[in-house]
């Protein structure tokens, strides 16, 4: 079978992940982990969060942060993918393993999202709900919604390969979110929600891996680097969209080391990380910071980038130092290959909060905790500054 082949037969919705640079000495977190422990026997119902919760939840009360409006890929899809017809879903076991309830929900993850637990923080809810849920009720809709979808990406065209909500969709499902806030609160107060809401944005990973090493249509089109320029322009216009819509607050995830994967290493049959694959990463992420910089000063944004490059290559690197004992493989099956469908009903590792990865794409609940802390390290201080 030829690389191409492969990649056909395994490289579909693929996502970004994240994790965090922890800079304190060891030993300030073992007394903590100790603090925490003795704690937890005491009041076992205590929130792991409790220690970031109180000034996250001042800041965004003086701010007027309103909720969080997430847009993107499998990394901060919650199941909007189960409504449509794709085969890119999550909606079984041993996903949501353990979530509230064991409940598999179109999350791809043991448990919850870096958006879940961001939500969390900031006092709304212990969940972000995915605005296409039939079970999603008007009431719901101040506290925040995510319109992202897994596999797709900045190119709209790397939506159409797996027939799931293009960055076009999402924005105009916001469109139909803002006509039923309107009839739940005044239009006044929409306005408002709109205005002060932190807006999300993690994708780009199936924009290289899916789209343009698959598939032959952006090849003939861009050279790599053309092609980069293409998915900015196509970051700015979303971006732009947002604007007109309210955005003022933005979170943007940058794209992990794609040659670290363990899906990624086995495809290219390497043992360490592909540097093909990272070259490109880290190469748009150092194109997507400036460009950053730039709608800041347009548009007078408040934005955080979430170093995803640097942060996997330290949690890969140096797994012991954030809790981890396994950063080459993922826990579901071989942990090599499997994820999405290949994943269904098989057995996984004993302990997820061991492992970086839960399949051999997506990042396990711990690992997303991980991200979640340090965009809300990251928010605290633009809100300051």
């Amino acid at each position: 079978m030829t690389l191409r082949g492969v990649f056909k037969e395994w490289c579909m919705g693929l996502v970004a992940c994240e994790t965090e640079i922890l800079e304190r000495p060891m030993e300030f977190y073992y007394s903590m982990v100790k603090m925490v422990l003795a704690v937890a026997i005491i009041m076992p119902w205590c929130s792991s969060l409790a220690m970031d919760i109180h000034l996250m939840r001042q800041l965004t009360a003086k701010y007027n942060v309103s909720c969080i409006l997430v847009f993107g890929d499998s990394s901060v899809d919650p199941g909007n993918n189960n409504a449509l017809n794709t085969t890119i879903k999550s909606n079984f076991p041993p996903y949501g393993k353990d979530f509230f309830d064991s409940r598999p929900t179109g999350r791809f993850t043991n448990g919850r999202l870096a958006t879940d637990f961001v939500a969390e923080a900031v006092g709304y809810r212990k969940v972000i709900p995915p605005f296409l849920d039939p079970n999603l009720k008007l009431e719901d809709l101040p506290y925040g919604v995510s319109f992202a979808s897994a596999a797709t990406g900045y190119d709209d065209y790397t939506a159409e390969v797996s027939n799931v909500l293009s960055v076009s969709k999402q924005l105009e499902y916001l469109e139909h979110y803002k006509i039923h806030l309107r009839k739940l609160v005044s239009e006044e107060r929409a306005e408002f929600i709109l205005r002060n809401a932190m807006y999300v944005i993690s994708m780009g990973t199936n924009d290289f891996l899916q789209n343009y090493y698959l598939e032959p249509t952006r090849p003939k089109q861009f050279t790599l680097q053309q092609f980069e320029d293409f998915l900015l322009y196509r970051f700015t216009r979303g971006v732009e969209a947002m604007h007109r819509f309210g955005a003022r607050r933005l979170v943007v995830v940058g794209v992990l080391p794609l040659g670290c994967m363990p899906l990624m290493k086995t495809v290219w049959n390497q043992q360490t990380c592909v540097k093909t694959l990272n070259d490109a990463a880290y190469s748009f992420n150092a194109k997507l910071i400036q460009q950053i910089h730039k709608l800041k000063a347009k548009l007078g944004l408040q934005a955080v980038y979430v170093d995803v490059y640097g942060l996997i290559q330290s949690a890969l690197t140096n797994p012991k130092q954030y809790g981890f004992i396994e950063g080459s493989k993922g826990c579901c099956g071989t942990g090599t290959v499997e994820y999405g469908d290949s994943c269904k009903g098989m057995s996984t590792c004993s302990e997820p909060d061991k492992y970086v990865f839960w399949d051999a794409v997506h990042p396990t609940e711990k690992m997303y905790k991980i991200v979640a802390d340090n965009v809300m390290e990251s928010v605290t201080k633009e809100l300051s500054s």
